[in-house]
C-alpha cells in the first residue's frame, strides 16, 4: 500500500515591506516655497567708513617747543655773549694796601657821627603832671616812688614768673610812672626804657599786637591809640572794665598811656593826654 505524498501548500502571499521610514517622511514634507525678491527698502545698507583718527598736533607741538626752547635760547645767548668786548682780567698781583698816616682824632671822630637821642637821666621829669581836679594814686604801680621795677610789672600779670623772664630777656631797664585818679576812672603815664642794646625789643613793643581798628597818633613814626567798646574783665574780682591804650616810641623809650574806667574811654581824651606827653618826650 502506498502512500502518497501530502501536497503542500502553497506559500502564501508574503506581505508587502512597508516604506523604510525616511522615504514615508520625505513623501508628508511640504514642498519648499520659492523665496520671495527682497523688498527695496530692505535692502541693507552700506558700512559707514571708519572716521580718520586725530593726529596728535598739540602733543608733538609742545615736544618741539620743550626740545628746541633750550637749544634756541642757549645759541641766542652765546651769540650776543660772543658779540660783546672782552672784558680785561684785573692783574694777579695788586699792590699792598696803603693806609693813611696820620692819627685819627677819636674825639673829633665822635663829634662828626649821629648823635644819640638825649633821653637819659631821671626819667620822672619828663612825664605830664596831673590834672588839678584829679587825686594822686596811693597804691598801684609806682605810686610810692614814680618808678616801677622789672618785679613790679610783672607782678602785674596773671603770668608773672614768665613776664618776668620775658621783660630780662629783651632788655627791660626802667619804668617811671606817672597815675592819677579822677572819679572812677584811673590814668597811668609811663615811660619804659630798654638797653641800647635791644632797641628791636623796644621797636617788636610797640609794633606788636595793635588792634586793626586802632587809630594813628599824629606827629609820631609807629604811635597808635584805641578805646574799644567791648568791655574786659579783671582777673582777681572778675569785675568789669574799659580799657584804653595809646603808645609810642623814640628811641629806646617807650611812651604808654593806660586808662582804666568803669565806663567806655573817650577816645579824644587819650589822644589829648597821648599827644602833650609826646611832646615833652620829643
Amino acid at each position: 500500500m502506498t502512500t502518497e505524498p501530502a501536497e503542500t501548500a502553497e506559500p502564501s502571499e508574503l506581505p508587502e515591506l512597508a516604506a523604510p521610514a525616511e522615504t514615508a517622511g520625505l513623501s508628508e514634507l511640504p514642498e519648499p516655497s520659492e523665496p520671495s525678491e527682497p523688498s527695496e527698502s530692505a535692502e541693507p545698507s552700506e558700512p559707514a567708513e571708519p572716521a580718520a583718527a586725530r593726529r596728535p598736533r598739540t602733543a608733538r607741538l609742545l615736544v618741539a617747543a620743550l626740545l628746541l626752547g633750550p637749544l634756541v635760547g642757549g645759541g641766542v645767548g652765546y651769540a650776543i655773549q660772543a658779540g660783546r668786548p672782552r672784558t680785561p682780567l684785573p692783574a694777579l698781583r695788586v699792590g699792598a694796601p696803603q693806609y693813611v698816616a696820620t692819627v685819627v682824632d677819636g674825639k673829633g671822630a665822635v663829634d662828626a657821627g649821629p648823635k644819640p637821642l638825649n633821653i637819659d637821666g631821671d626819667l620822672r621829669k619828663l612825664l605830664i603832671s596831673k590834672p588839678a581836679d584829679a587825686d594822686d594814686m596811693t597804691d598801684g604801680l609806682g605810686a610810692d616812688s614814680g618808678w616801677a621795677s622789672v618785679g613790679d610789672v610783672a607782678l602785674t600779670y596773671t603770668d608773672a614768673d614768665v613776664r618776668f623772664r620775658e621783660m630780662l630777656f629783651t632788655g627791660f631797664r626802667r619804668d617811671a610812672i606817672a597815675s592819677w585818679k579822677k572819679n572812677d576812672t584811673v590814668y597811668r603815664v609811663e615811660l619804659v626804657q630798654y638797653d641800647a642794646t635791644h632797641v628791636a625789643e623796644a621797636v617788636n613793643a610797640v609794633s606788636s599786637n595793635v588792634p586793626a581798628d586802632s587809630h594813628p597818633l599824629d606827629g609820631t613814626v609807629d604811635g597808635t591809640y584805641d578805646a574799644p567798646s567791648t568791655p574786659s574783665t579783671y582777673s582777681e574780682t572778675h569785675e568789669q572794665y574799659y580799657y584804653g591804650k595809646a603808645s609810642a616810641r623814640r628811641g629806646d623809650v617807650i611812651m604808654r598811656v593806660s586808662i582804666y574806667s568803669p565806663n567806655q574811654v573817650n577816645a579824644d581824651e587819650l589822644k589829648d593826654i597821648a599827644e602833650r606827653q609826646w611832646e615833652r618826650l620829643v
